[in-house]
């Protein structure tokens, strides 16, 4: 299982929120570059990377920030965040960005969804964010009627190299990750799962490790890294094998 630190970019800095909520970013660096330069040295095969700003906007807005931390790094990125036009995929992969993550874009456009998969395969990721199972977008500020598991499944045959999942109420609190759902997602369909929210201790990667088997092939950790709760090298050796990419 893939173990993905996270980068969340707001105003150029490193950040994490609590529930999604803009208003309580906690900067963590001034020097985003800096940190996953730190995650890359503990060990980390791919960073997560989301622009914040670009999430509620809808276009890129730390582009500064990414720029920086692609040049710093030997290890490949995934980012996400305001990512809702084909020429916007195609810089970011221009750019050197490895995976580019759909969130709003794949749950409004069909249409996009499918002609960025064909063009670039293999580097098209979707975030499917959730509150009480149905999907929210913009930023997670509009929750719509969609329930994330049928979204899930109409993303099957869409040619999507993986589908992360996360449990907005969970991001942010180290409350625990919402296992069942994240499990139910990913029996469902074939496209890899990643889990993302409420990871809080060593116990809780063991949990998510467990369910390797139905499908989830990786785990993303934010605040429990930065407020300590999860020592990331440990967790490595732990739960990712050598062998284990997205």
């Amino acid at each position: 299982m893939l173990v993905l630190p996270a980068i969340d970019l707001k105003d150029g800095k490193c950040v994490r929120l609590y529930q999604g909520d803009m208003n309580t970013a906690k900067v963590y660096s001034d020097s985003p570059s800096d940190v996953a330069l730190r995650w890359q040295s503990l060990g980390a095969k791919m960073i997560h990377v989301v622009d914040l700003d670009g999430a509620v906007v809808g276009e890129p807005r730390n582009l500064g920030a990414i720029s920086q931390i692609l040049r710093s790094l030997d290890v490949p990125i995934e980012l996400g965040g305001g990512i809702r036009s084909e020429k916007v995929v195609e810089d970011y992969l221009k750019l050197g960005v490895s995976k580019v993550i759909l969130g709003t874009a794949a749950c409004n456009d069909e249409k996009l969804l499918s002609r960025v998969c064909t063009r670039f395969p293999g580097r098209i990721a979707v975030g499917i964010d959730a509150k009480e199972g149905l999907v929210a977008v913009r930023g997670w500020r509009e929750v719509t009627k969609r329930k994330a598991t049928d979204l899930a499944k109409e993303l099957e045959g869409a040619g999507v190299n993986h589908i992360i999942y996360t449990d907005i109420v969970r991001d942010g609190a180290l409350s625990g990750p919402n296992l069942g759902a994240t499990a139910q997602l990913a029996e469902i369909i074939s496209v890899p799962v990643v889990l993302s929210g409420g990871m809080h201790s060593q116990g809780d990667l063991e949990s998510v490790a467990k369910l390797e088997a139905k499908g989830v092939k990786g785990v993303i950790l934010g605040k429990s890294l930065y407020e300590g709760s999860i020592d990331l090298a440990r967790a490595i050796v732990e739960v990712q094998r050598e062998g284990d990419r997205l």
